[in-house]
């Protein structure tokens, strides 16, 4: 009897270990294959974590800012390549600027930038109001006063600033030929347009570079010059060898004589040169 119990017991503790086994081994199967499955939706690091930098809860990583050109006072050129071509689409100033001058009649011009040349529009918009609004401007005679409109409005005339082959092509359009050696090199102004050659805007002119004349000054001479083919005043000549050109003179090619000079007027009153 004693026997049988025994047996019995042996019996049922096999049997409860095979049942333990049963229900473990496929529960640790399963077990597996779920980690298995949500490792692979965690992408393997790109370095172990002893080499990378990360910043501390504090503190925030400083914003990677691309290299621009420096502009300074004394620059005769910028550097970097100037685009020769551009969308032909051009944006416009949208702001209203102040009257510029006392006296005259009111002429009113818009400011444009073409597309694709990598010029701020802010930036040239200002730096013709700069130019046009200067006592030593068309403005010091009181025989006219210039203001800048937004884009959207009527206007007298556009200042524009383009690429080389777009400029190219506009002074065409207006019976004007600015290629030299085949390609277009100086600005223009056909009817209503005061047109700026990008390649001028960012280079400056032999004339200029000779003398080592800065690009600040030589775009106050190309807006000028431009803006008075506008106004109605044709090229001159120089009026006296070694003086100062008037800025009629095409001082983007020579200065016939003359040093380089970017204003309507000196002193009192306009320096002209005979006419041409």
């Amino acid at each position: 009897m004693i026997e049988e119990v025994k047996s019995r017991d042996t019996w049922r503790r096999w049997w409860l270990v095979l049942l333990a086994l049963t229900v473990v081994v496929p529960s640790g199967l399963l077990l597996g294959r779920t980690i298995k499955s949500d490792a692979a939706l965690v992408p393997a690091p790109s370095a172990s974590p002893s080499s990378m930098i990360l910043p501390s809860p504090s503190e925030s990583p400083e914003p990677v800012l691309e290299s621009t050109p420096t502009k300074s006072p004394d620059q005769l050129i910028l550097p970097g390549a100037v685009p020769a071509h551009g969308s032909g689409v051009f944006a416009y100033a949208t702001t209203r600027g102040p009257v510029l001058g006392s006296k005259g009649p009111l002429r009113r011009f818009r400011v444009a930038v073409e597309n694709g040349s990598n010029e701020d529009l802010t930036e040239f918009a200002q730096q013709v109001v700069s130019t046009l609004g200067d006592a030593r401007s068309w403005i010091g005679g009181g025989q006219v006063r210039l203001q800048m409109v937004p884009g959207g409005e009527p206007a007298d005339f556009t200042v524009y600033l383009a690429t080389r082959d777009t400029a190219g092509k506009l002074c065409e359009r207006g019976g004007t030929n600015i290629r030299i050696n085949g390609l277009p090199y100086t600005s223009c102004r056909t009817t209503g347009r005061a047109i700026i050659n990008l390649d001028r805007w960012r280079l400056s002119a032999k004339p200029y570079l000779y003398a080592k004349i800065p690009l600040a000054t030589y775009r106050e001479y190309v807006i000028n010059h431009e803006v008075g083919h506008e106004l109605g005043h044709r090229h001159e000549g120089c009026p006296r060898a070694g003086g100062p050109a008037p800025v009629m003179v095409q001082q983007t090619l020579t200065t016939r004589g003359c040093t380089p000079y970017p204003w309507p007027r000196r002193g009192n009153g306009f320096l002209t040169g005979p006419a041409l």
